[in-house]
């Protein structure tokens, strides 16, 4: 456990690339097998569920410190993170055990809590605080809380990885893909010469790049094959031995949501791997994102639902056929392929995404400009000689996006961020007009900068009106511009929509609440005039 925080620290001091690989390289190089998969699996990623309420840890810190319950709320308000508060507040005891291995500390002290009584509980958490000290409190407190995170990218740790096992990044990526345990039988595999891991794991995803603002920057749109990009679920259909499974692009088996899909790929020849989307389906054409949520992270999916929400998986790249990895092939060979291999099978719920016909990128420019109408988010730019690569490298796959949604918004309410954030206020509400009344619409979290934060900050220490726990209301007198992907109907919020990945565009100085834009002005652009 000691060495793996100071990996931690390591990796947390710097921002510069090969010093965070060089310390990677060095730990795994020099640590146990079984310790090596549980931090290979917690630097992924792959986090555990929570193990302990988090109010009883707050209890629990405030008889350790001697304080008030009230005074620790207070302190994780200033302190914005509560594995830091507490790592903080908890008395340094003096007396640290003898030093445990990450498994067997993660085994003991993280997985073995969530299956105790709360009495017990409490003995473990006070027995690991005098064995730790503030650093490794912190990290114990993110291991048990489910909120461990490092800013270290999954790309990184991959190469790393390849790096110790003398193999090379893409080969890595595929062995890090689909379902592994954090063991020593694990960590041997990832290391060995031969290919072992899950046998119906995907192929590492291959991601795209925003376009420039001029797309000529790219070369002649003749080289490029473009598609729609469609707003659904990234996915790998993997059909081999006698199953077939469907992967989501963070890792996660989505079988559950979408059986329908699951039975019609054993209509295909074993061997096989499609990249595609999931998508809501009505008809000819896809239904909103917000329909397709009530299909993900589903265990099962009944009769009602399955009838109220048809589901599609649209295929747009052939990464596997007849066993045999197709990726090395160019981006046209593989499509070939695909489009034979779709017509072939015939399955009613396997869709290919149509290629968008355009010889200059005015024509594709034209195309992009009727997304909306489609239902898509603008289109996928994919260099014709392309292979299919592993991660996000620049050059072969853009995408193009159609250009945001706007509207001007009056800040109603404030919260204080995390992290850095933690002392101002970063966090806000936004407000449109209805009848006269300022209803809420969008929460942002970004789109500042540093120095119009602290500006807002001091606006909303001055103007606070009311407060309810941690949000503050303050005067309705900020406008600002956010940018957003889509609109969608929601009855948990008063003004029935939500708004997709809302972020401040703009601070509008020059304009005064009453310029801000109506309820009906939000209706119309989602296709409700009413």
């Amino acid at each position: 456990m000691r060495r793996f925080h100071g990996l931690y620290r390591a990796l947390d001091a710097t921002s510069r690339t090969s010093r965070k690989e060089a310390a990677l390289v060095d730990y795994f190089e020099a640590t146990p097998p079984a310790d090596a998969a549980w931090a290979a699996h917690l630097l992924l990623g792959r986090r555990g569920r929570r193990a302990v309420n988090t109010r009883l840890l707050r209890e629990w810190a405030a008889e350790k410190s001697g304080l008030p319950l009230w005074l620790v709320e207070e302190s994780y308000d200033a302190v914005g993170d509560l594995a830091e508060t507490i790592a903080l507040l908890v008395p340094d005891q003096g007396t640290h055990g003898e030093p445990e291995g990450l498994a067997e500390f993660i085994d003991r002290r993280v997985l073995g809590l969530a299956g105790l009584e709360p009495a017990a509980q409490r003995e473990l958490v006070l027995e690991t605080w005098a064995d730790l000290d503030a650093g490794e409190r912190f990290l114990f407190h993110k291991l048990i809380s489910g909120g461990f995170r490092v800013g270290v990218a999954g790309g990184l740790v991959a190469r790393a990885l390849a790096k110790v096992a003398g193999v090379d990044r893409a080969t890595m990526m595929h062995r890090l893909a689909g379902r592994w345990d954090p063991t020593a039988a694990a960590w041997e595999d990832l290391m060995s010469e031969d290919e072992g891991g899950d046998p119906l794991r995907p192929y590492p995803f291959f991601l795209a790049h925003a376009v420039p603002a001029e797309p000529a920057e790219l070369g002649d749109a003749a080289d490029f094959q473009a598609e729609w990009k469609w707003d659904g679920i990234r996915a790998q259909a993997v059909r081999r031995g006698s199953e077939a499974v469907l992967w989501s692009r963070g890792g996660d088996l989505v079988n559950g949501g979408f059986p329908e899909i699951v039975e019609e790929l054993g209509g295909l020849a074993p061997g096989t791997v499609i990249d595609g989307e999931l998508l809501a389906w009505d008809g000819d054409r896809p239904r909103g994102f917000h329909e397709l949520q009530r299909r993900i992270n589903r265990k099962s999916v009944g009769k009602k639902l399955r009838e109220e929400v048809p589901v599609r998986l649209m295929a747009y790249d052939l990464l596997e056929e007849g066993g045999a990895d197709l990726r090395a092939l160019p981006t046209t060979e593989r499509r070939r392929r695909l489009e034979a291999l779709v017509r072939a099978a015939g399955l009613s719920r396997l869709g290919i995404a149509e290629v968008v016909e355009g010889e200059s990128w005015e024509e594709l420019a034209r195309a992009r400009s009727t997304s909306r109408q489609r239902g898509v988010e603008g289109l996928m730019l994919k260099r014709r000689d392309a292979p299919y690569g592993a991660g996000r490298p620049r050059g072969d796959w853009w995408k193009w996006k159609v250009d945001p949604f706007t509207l001007d918004v009056v800040l109603v309410y404030a919260q204080r961020g995390h992290g850095r954030r933690a002392s101002l206020y970063t966090d806000y509400t936004l407000a449109v007009w209805d009848d006269g009344e300022l209803v809420p619409v969008a929460k942002a979290y970004s789109g500042l900068t540093d120095r119009e934060i602290r500006r807002v900050d001091a606006f909303v220490r001055r103007h606070i009106t009311d407060r309810f726990g941690p949000v503050r209301v303050v005067e309705p007198e900020l406008v600002f511009e956010i940018a957003f992907e889509g609109i969608q109907p929601s009855a948990r919020h008063k003004a029935g929509l939500s708004l997709r990945f809302p972020r401040i565009a703009r601070w509008r100085e020059d304009k005064s609440p009453a310029d801000a834009d109506s309820l009906d002005a939000v209706r119309a652009l989602m296709g409700d005039p009413s």
